[in-house]
């Protein structure tokens, strides 16, 4: 199945506080829909960005509580239009004292059509005095998610998975002609790797790639990259938001998915090999 919509790619500077967010994410969504947008794609922890452990340990809810989640569960239902969280902050439910930085897709209805936690944590230090132990705070989870939707199906990650191509090809290989990387990305890391490495999984995998994006500082002095971007299966940038926060449409036709694979059939090329 391939379709045509537009799509929206959120981009925003999120706070520590999960209710101010909440009622920006919400704003957003109905903007996006009144500059026609059908599917409308949010970044990494969308709910909130709160460097102190404890605190964002407090904060957090279960998902199902989680505020963020529910008014854009109940927008989409409203306004008839598919949602990415591309994460939240949540409880997790099976390692107490840990969370989950997960990932859910809405359809046009309210409902959850797919769901993903963070697989591969951010425990680097990139060389400018910015250590990141996200493994201190979250659970990775296990599971892979491939969600249908009327477009074509849909394969989730979420930030640091990008650097992983073997995740994006196993999605493609199942079927997925989209991808998302919804993210807060650093500043130094943005600047050297964001449009390469999107664009390397958009050309490997054939595939359009959605990387929606945290901008600006934060609270604690984290800053994030900004530049939301939506990548063509041809490895072409179709929108690059920049670094201000707004909301940046593009249209979208996934057949071309199918185009790409066709002019280049490496999905099935791959040999079995030795070390």
């Amino acid at each position: 199945m391939t379709g045509t919509f537009k799509a929206a790619l959120v981009q925003i500077s999120a706070g520590a506080d999960p209710d101010d967010n909440a009622k920006t994410n919400a704003q957003m969504l109905a903007d996006a829909v009144s500059g026609g947008a059908d599917f409308v794609m949010f970044p990494e922890v969308c709910n909130m960005i709160e460097p102190d452990r404890a605190a964002c340990r407090e904060k957090a809810r279960p998902a199902a509580e989680d505020e963020t989640l529910n008014k854009l569960r109940d927008g989409a239902a409203k306004l008839g239009v598919w949602v990415l969280v591309g994460s939240i902050v949540a409880q997790s439910e099976d390692t107490p004292g840990k969370l989950a930085n997960r990932s859910f897709l809405i359809d046009a209805d309210g409902n959850i059509a797919g769901s993903y936690d963070k697989m591969h944590l951010f425990d680097v230090d990139v060389g400018t005095g910015d250590v990141y132990r996200e493994s201190d705070t979250y659970r990775p989870g296990t599971k892979t998610c491939i969600a249908p939707t009327p477009w074509g199906p849909f394969g989730m990650t979420v930030c640091y998975d990008m650097r992983f191509p073997h995740l994006y090809r196993d999605l493609a290989r199942a079927g997925a002609v989209m991808l998302s990387a919804p993210s807060a990305f650093t500043r130094p890391t943005g600047e050297a790797h964001w449009h390469v490495l999107l664009r390397a999984r958009a050309i490997e995998c054939g595939a359009f790639v959605f990387a929606p994006a945290q901008t600006g500082d934060h609270a604690g002095g984290r800053k994030t990259y900004g530049h939301s971007l939506a990548v063509g299966p041809w490895g072409e940038i179709l929108a690059d938001a920049g670094t201000d926060r707004g909301i940046t449409f593009v249209d979208i036709d996934t057949a071309q998915s199918l185009d790409a694979r066709k002019r280049i059939p490496s999905l099935q090329h791959d040999r079995a090999y030795t070390l």
